[in-house]
C-alpha cells in the first residue's frame, strides 16, 4: 500500500496538472458516478490526508465539491498533455478522466472513489489521526491515540491510520528497526512512544517531492532500506540475516539481533 509521501507526491501531480483550471470534460467509469459530469467546475485544490486524496472543486452558484480517491495497493493518477498517448497502465483499469484545456488527469484502479460536498469531507477522513505530512501533525495526539490500545503491538499501532495517518509497511518496518523495537512488542512496553512517532514522521517527510524512497540516505538501488524488502540479506549494522513474517495480515521485516524480543 502506498505510503503517505507517495500520496502527497500524487497530490502534487494533480495540483500541477489541474489546479486553477476549469474542467472541459470528465469521464467516470464506476457505476455510482457514471452519469456525473463535472464540465465547468474549477479545480481549486489538490490535497492529501494520510493515504487519501482530496481534489476540491468550485463553481459559481454551487456548493463546493470534493472528489475523494484512495490508491490502496495498486491505484495511481497520471497526468498527460492534450493528445498525448496514455501509457503505463491498461485502459480497462481507468476509473476516472478529468480534462482541462492544458492537461488530462487519468485515475487508474482507484478505490473508494466518491464525490461529496467539501463540507462533508470529515465523513470520509475525520477518523484519521494526525497527518504525518499535514499542518495538523501533532506527535502528542498520535501518542495519546496509540496509548489508548496498550495491548496492541507497536507494528499494529504504527499502521493504524486512526493513530497517525501516513505510515505503511515500509516506514513501519524501518521505524522499528531504527528504534530497536521487536515488532510484536506491546504498546504498553514501549518506553518512548513520542520518539517513535517523531522518527516515523521524519522518515516520511524526508521523501516528500521524490518517488524513490530511502531511509538510509542512499538512493542507490538495493541500498535504500535497512530491513524492508531485505529478507535473508545481512543486516547493515550487525550482519545477521533479516527476517520476514506475517503479522496482523501484513508482512513485517526485522533484524533479530538489533530488534530482540524483550525479556519477560
Amino acid at each position: 500500500m502506498p505510503e503517505g509521501d507517495t500520496v502527497w507526491n500524487t497530490a502534487r501531480v494533480l495540483e500541477r496538472a489541474l489546479v486553477g483550471d476549469v474542467l472541459t470534460g470528465s469521464d467516470f467509469r464506476v457505476p455510482r458516478l457514471a452519469t456525473t459530469d463535472l464540465t465547468g467546475w474549477t479545480v481549486s485544490e489538490s490535497a492529501s490526508r494520510g493515504k487519501h486524496l482530496l481534489t476540491r472543486l468550485t463553481r459559481d452558484g454551487d456548493e463546493p465539491l470534493t472528489l475523494h480517491s484512495h490508491l490502496r495497493m495498486d491505484g495511481a493518477w497520471r497526468a498527460y498533455g492534450p493528445g498525448e498517448r496514455w501509457t503505463g497502465r491498461p485502459a480497462h483499469l481507468i476509473r476516472v478522466v478529468l480534462r482541462t484545456a492544458r492537461s488530462v488527469a487519468v485515475g487508474y484502479h482507484l478505490h473508494e472513489l466518491a464525490l461529496i460536498p467539501t463540507a462533508e469531507e470529515h465523513t470520509l477522513v475525520g477518523h484519521l489521526g494526525p497527518d504525518l505530512l499535514g499542518a495538523d501533525w501533532d506527535p502528542a495526539e498520535a501518542v495519546r491515540r496509540i496509548e489508548a490500545k496498550p495491548d496492541a503491538t507497536i507494528a499494529e499501532a504504527l499502521l493504524d491510520q486512526r493513530n497517525l495517518a501516513g505510515v505503511g509497511n515500509l516506514y513501519k518496518a524501518e521505524t522499528m528497526f531504527l528504534r530497536g523495537l521487536w515488532p510484536w512488542t506491546p504498546v504498553s512496553e514501549i518506553k518512548d512512544l513520542s520518539g517513535t512517532v517523531t522518527l516515523a514522521q521524519k522518515l516520511v517527510a524526508s521523501n516528500k517531492g521524490r518517488w524513490t524512497q530511502t531511509t538510509t540516505g542512499s538512493l542507490r538501488r538495493g541500498e535504500t532500506s535497512y530491513v524492508y524488502g531485505r529478507r535473508a540479506q545481512p543486516c547493515r549494522r550487525c550482519g545477521t540475516a533479516i527476517r520476514k513474517a506475517e503479522q496482523d495480515e501484513r508482512v513485517t521485516y526485522w533484524c533479530p539481533r538489533c530488534q530482540p524480543k524483550p525479556e519477560t
